[in-house]
């Protein structure tokens, strides 16, 4: 029986070596970050090279058409250089820095010079602030954010995986930009993804077209609607991101 009381250990397995980059999008709430990667991932015809296993929290077994599938994928192409990680595995944000050290010392050792993170968050805002905002390193705003146009977060703190990802890259040659857009409670957050996936497009030109998405996400609704039931379990009502403007 697994001892749930234990630290948790995330194990990388890939056929492929990554690509420079590391786009990656995560099971919380309101789904965009991860519905936004898995568009990226259906309409750039990413093929999966790759997944993680996860020991020591509750774990899942998506499948599709009858074929199950591991929870947190790597996808990439012979033509594109980024990888993009789906984490479909829900991982409370207590054990998020377990996750994302598991992360950054694959991406280490396979020399990944910087990651993405594509996020929902449940903040409070008005209607004018449906937009994306960015938190990065320094060497990641130089590369691929000055005179972008996307906007900073002014202020406020991250925890869980985010925040160790952003921390390592402060100490290190890794360049890690966080994007961030506010959500709401209906699964998916298919307005949040939208502008997550059009960031993606602006920052790495991948020629992505984001108007589909919504038929996208109507496709895959009762899929994320699961999940999403399994994550309010899991984590108690607005618990799935320590983060304030």
């Amino acid at each position: 029986m697994r001892d749930l009381t234990s630290e948790p250990t995330f194990s990388f397995t890939h056929e492929t070596e990554p690509e420079d980059t590391l786009i990656a999008g995560f099971s919380a709430y309101g789904l965009a970050g991860l519905t936004a990667v898995d568009y990226l991932i259906d309409h750039l015809e990413l093929e999966e090279h790759g997944h993680v296993t996860a020991e020591g929290i509750p774990s899942i077994t998506p499948f599709e058409k009858g074929r199950p599938r591991h929870p947190t994928r790597l996808y990439s192409a012979p033509d594109l250089d980024v990888t993009v990680l789906v984490g479909e595995q829900f991982v409370p944000s207590a054990f998020g820095e377990h996750l994302a050290t598991s992360v950054l010392d694959w991406t280490e050792r396979n020399d990944v010079s910087e990651i993405a993170v594509l996020s929902g968050v449940p903040i409070p805002h008005g209607p004018d602030a449906h937009r994306t905002v960015y938190v990065a390193t320094d060497d990641y705003h130089q590369g691929r954010l000055d005179g972008d146009g996307i906007p900073a977060m002014e202020s406020g703190f991250l925890d869980g995986v985010n925040a160790t990802l952003l921390e390592r890259g402060m100490e290190s040659p890794l360049g890690v930009g966080v994007f961030i857009t506010p959500v709401h409670a209906q699964v998916p957050d298919v307005e949040a993804a939208i502008r997550l996936v059009e960031t993606a497009d602006d920052v790495y030109g991948l020629g992505i077209d984001a108007g589909p998405l919504e038929a996208f996400a109507a496709d895959v609704r009762r899929h994320y609607e699961d999940l999403a039931e399994r994550i309010e379990e899991r984590e108690p009502d607005g618990t799935y991101d320590r983060m304030y403007m």
